[in-house]
């Protein structure tokens, strides 16, 4: 068994649904944080849902709020996402959230 610690991040540079992380094929990760950070001086909001690999979505945060210039925390407890499952995040508002996902990668 190899353990990796890795870090997946993306800036929300459009309300399209973007895919921050996704886990290779034969690995499972354990999520630890999933931070969210407001750049702009506008408070905004996001949304996170996890697909599975029979392409059924999962909401994870739902129109979650972010206040202006300041991170925020999204997990309490570690988040374990099986091979083949992604996270994808949606910003309310282009340009305004960055998201970072930090995790070990177990293959």
């Amino acid at each position: 068994m190899t353990i990796r610690y890795k870090n997946a991040k993306t800036d929300l540079t459009t309300t399209n649904a973007t895919d921050v992380f996704s886990v290779p094929n034969a690995t499972t990760a354990v999520i630890k944080s999933i931070l969210v950070s407001e750049d702009s001086g506008n408070a905004d909001t996001i949304t996170l849902t996890l697909t599975d690999s029979a392409s059924a979505i999962f909401s994870l945060f739902k129109v979650k709020a972010v206040s202006a210039n300041t991170t925020v925390e999204l997990l309490t407890a570690p988040l374990v996402v099986a091979e083949s499952e992604k996270i994808t995040a949606q910003a309310a508002t282009a340009n305004r959230l960055h998201v970072v996902v930090s995790y070990m990668e177990i293959s």
